[in-house]
């Protein structure tokens, strides 16, 4: 299966942002793609954080920001993941929500961001407090996209908790998704680090769409989209900058690994 990593430099402006990121899925679907997932806050990189609260959406397919992945997903006939979506919460919050849409353009799952960013950084004094506009979500998801794959969900910050990846692993993920907005100065840090090992532990095959450039806010992201194999190697990459990876999943290849090197049954309980 053919999969696209979509490398974005969000704005504060939707209407901009919707526009570059219809036009990199048309480039992705063009090159063959049957799942393209979209990074973090692909719809917006705000000005200030309750920004996302002003564009909070309920979950509705006819909703702006809904109708158009919906519309991009079955006229492309592809496998979508909307990085994230602001879905209404409360009047101050928001779920940062990935969307799976399916090839007729059908919502098909949904993921909540579960783990929120509220750290203090000591480079450039960055300080970041998501729990201020947004809400946790409460539960695991995998999707089927047929009897070989199967997607498991996380969003960026997710990425640090390993148990959340060998739960997806457990309840039968062989595709692990991470859209992110990875600031620079902790990507530079642990974003190859971070996915290389959750493919590797896991045996699963990682997708891992990053926001990468400077953005209106002056927040910097490390971009790097990436797609790893369950060994750990480089399928494709994009450095800098508004852009693609595309790579080929081979799932022959998966079972075989599975096969020959059984680690995941080879755990052991303690207590």
């Amino acid at each position: 299966m053919k999969v696209a990593a979509v490398q974005m430099v969000s704005s504060s402006e939707l209407e901009h942002n919707l526009e570059r990121a219809e036009a990199l899925i048309k480039q992705a679907a063009a090159a063959g793609a049957e799942l393209i997932v979209l990074p973090e806050n692909f719809y917006l990189m705000g000005k200030y954080e309750q920004q996302k609260c002003e564009l909070a959406e309920s979950y509705d397919p006819n909703a702006r920001i809904q109708r158009l992945l919906a519309t991009m997903a079955a006229k492309h006939k592809c496998w979508i993941v909307a990085g994230t979506l602001p879905i209404r919460a409360d009047d101050r919050h928001v779920l940062a929500r990935a969307v799976l849409y399916d090839p007729q353009g059908l919502p098909a799952a949904f993921y909540d961001k579960r783990h929120l960013f509220d750290v203090h950084l000591p480079a450039d004094q960055e300080s970041y407090l998501e729990s201020a506009s947004i809400k946790p979500g409460d539960r695991l998801v995998t999707h089927s996209l047929n009897p070989q794959w199967c997607i498991g969900f996380s969003i960026c910050y997710d990425l640090r908790f390993p148990e959340h990846y060998r739960s997806l692993t457990a309840a039968g993920a062989n595709i692990l998704v991470v859209p992110s907005a990875f600031t620079k100065q902790t990507g530079a840090a642990h974003w190859h680090t971070l996915l290389r090992a959750r493919a590797i532990e896991n045996q699963c095959f990682v997708i891992a769409p990053n926001q990468g450039g400077t953005h209106d806010n002056g927040r910097k992201t490390f971009g790097h989209s990436i797609i790893y194999d369950p060994w750990g190697e480089t399928l494709a990459e994009h450095e800098n900058g508004e852009g693609l990876a595309i790579a080929t999943l081979d799932w022959d290849k998966w079972q075989d690994l599975r096969q020959r090197f059984p680690v995941l049954s080879h755990r052991r309980q303690l207590g």
